[in-house]
């Protein structure tokens, strides 16, 4: 479990270095408003954050990831670890099962986590030195929520967080479960690096594609009342007024800037998660039946996979 969470750490820390400004760029888009937008759209979106903002905007909320990432990642993989354990046999569908409960349970610290990042994400927009900024950083953004609102509060967006994490986890783990045995990914392959790139990259893409809509009302209802006004009383609220003046291309805002970033940042996290737990398991010895029960074979002559996957999507 330690090494499993030492893993984690690591990888999930690459994952958010490499797609962070991605993440910002697609924020930004989901919740600009359609009567007076400021970005045409993706490569428009980060030339004026560069300009106006300097790279540091690309950056901007990415201590609430990175403050999160120790706990997201020890519930993670400590679930859908020991899922794997009780389900018993390595089949497609327990990938699937395990990843999803891990994607549930881990929702208690996602949904506080992004609600700071995106309402960090859209301070000072436009400005390459705020004027007056209302948080100062992540952890005071949770707080100050929590003063004026209470738990409900800082756990806005929490249905929609559920509805996104639990079957996203479940395309992610089986898509990583399908392309590494699609691809052979085993330890003497001399291109197992680029094949973990590779499948990683394809898993995140997935993972995204199966659940964007839901992700774009999360961010437009955990971006809710930043200016002091609420425009959306509920979740269905939301989509009635998304689809009325944006209609159903509102639900692919950002997707461009998303999958830009689900590549990297998974082909990055999964890859350093697996070469991780292969170093530190170096010189043990694990037997193919040994590891179909437990999904982190060692040496192993069937498709590599770590006992866990990296919690960033």
């Amino acid at each position: 479990m330690a090494l499993d969470f030492a893993a984690g750490c690591i990888g999930g820390a690459a994952g958010v270095l490499v797609g962070h400004p991605f993440d910002t760029v697609k924020v930004r888009l989901q919740v600009q408003n359609v009567d007076r937008p400021l970005y045409r759209g993706t490569y428009h979106c980060f030339q004026s954050i560069i300009r106006q903002e300097s790279m540091t905007g690309l950056y901007k909320g990415i201590g609430s990831p990175m403050m999160g990432l120790t706990f997201i990642n020890a519930i993670v993989f400590g679930v859908q670890g020991n899922a794997m354990r009780k389900l018993g046999r390595d089949t497609p569908l327990n990938q699937f099962l395990a990843g999803a409960s891990a994607g549930t349970i881990q929702c208690v610290i996602c949904c506080p986590m992004e609600l700071a990042k995106t309402r960090m994400q859209l301070q000072g927009t436009g400005e390459k030195k705020s004027k007056r900024k209302l948080y100062k950083n992540s952890l005071d953004c949770l707080v100050r929520i929590y003063k004026k609102e209470g738990i409900r509060g800082i756990n806005r967006g929490m249905v929609t967080t559920l509805m996104r994490e639990t079957p996203g986890f479940g395309v992610y783990f089986l898509a990583w479960d399908t392309w590494t045995r699609y691809l052979g990914c085993e330890p003497e392959d001399p291109y197992m690096i680029l094949k973990l790139l590779f499948a990683g990259g394809m898993s995140g893409i997935a993972s995204w594609i199966s659940t964007y809509p839901v992700d774009v009302i999360k961010s437009r209802l955990q971006a809710d009342g930043v200016g002091g006004v609420n425009q959306y009383s509920g979740i269905m609220d939301c989509v009635r007024q998304s689809l009325k003046k944006e209609g159903w291309r509102v639900f692919t805002r950002g997707l461009t800037s998303t999958l830009l970033r689900a590549f990297p940042v998974n082909a990055t996290t999964f890859a350093t998660v697996t070469l991780f737990l292969m170093y530190m398991r170096e010189g043990q010895e694990c037997s193919i039946e040994d590891s179909k029960q437990q999904p982190v074979p060692l040496q192993q002559p069937v498709p590599l996979q770590p006992q866990t996957q990296p919690t960033s999507m």
